[in-house]
């Protein structure tokens, strides 16, 4: 096998987003510097620098190639167990290390820099929010929800409480949570059953 140029690009990447990922972790967001990324990587600053132009952008690059739980829905029939299991997916990738605390402080530069906050959006949270929407109508259509739930606002529903206890109560997120989250909502907007 021949090392051809492109190789050595993606074998540089990978290096410089894994050193961004160790290094996020053991000295956090805050004390993490593109220097210390080129050092630990191996790479050159000017390297770094072409491709991300800040160290947000290059955390948020880094959190998104890690190859964590899929957070795709199965459609088992059920709604219920199929957005548990979705839920306890992403919970097990965003409530811990490595992924949490730099998951957290990228929300937190969201907040200051417009175009973090446009990616965070655009490449993580529509997708995702995308998907449950589709799960959810899936379910609608097959008659496992009341038809006129407005869908957009049950995964508002669904994802705030998750939000709300990662960043601002920073409560541990547990699949016990999910599924009190869950049986509060389903009782709400499960199908009317006739007595």
């Amino acid at each position: 096998m021949t090392d051809t140029p492109h190789r050595r690009g993606a074998d540089r990447t990978e290096a410089i987003m894994r050193a961004t990922l160790e290094l996020g972790q053991e000295i956090g967001y805050a004390k993490l510097s593109m220097e210390a990324v080129a050092a630990r990587a191996g790479a050159s600053k000017q390297t770094i620098y072409r491709r991300w132009p800040s160290k947000a952008a290059l955390l948020f690059d880094s959190l998104l190639s890690v190859n964590g739980p899929a957070l795709d829905y199965p459609d088992s029939g059920d709604i219920v167990a199929d957005l548990r299991a979705q839920i306890h997916s992403a919970v097990d990738l965003l409530a811990g290390p490595p992924v949490g605390p730099l998951f957290k402080a990228l929300i937190g530069e969201a907040q200051h820099d417009p175009q973090i906050a446009a990616a965070l959006n655009e490449r993580f949270i529509a997708p995702q929010a995308d998907k449950t929407v589709a799960r959810l109508k899936a379910a609608r259509d097959q008659g496992q929800l009341s038809p006129a739930f407005d869908l957009a606002l049950a995964m508002a529903i669904l994802s705030g409480p998750l939000y709300f206890q990662l960043l601002i109560t920073q409560e541990p997120l547990t699949h016990e949570y999910v599924d009190r989250i869950l049986d509060a909502l389903f009782t709400g907007i499960g199908p009317t059953r006739a007595h």
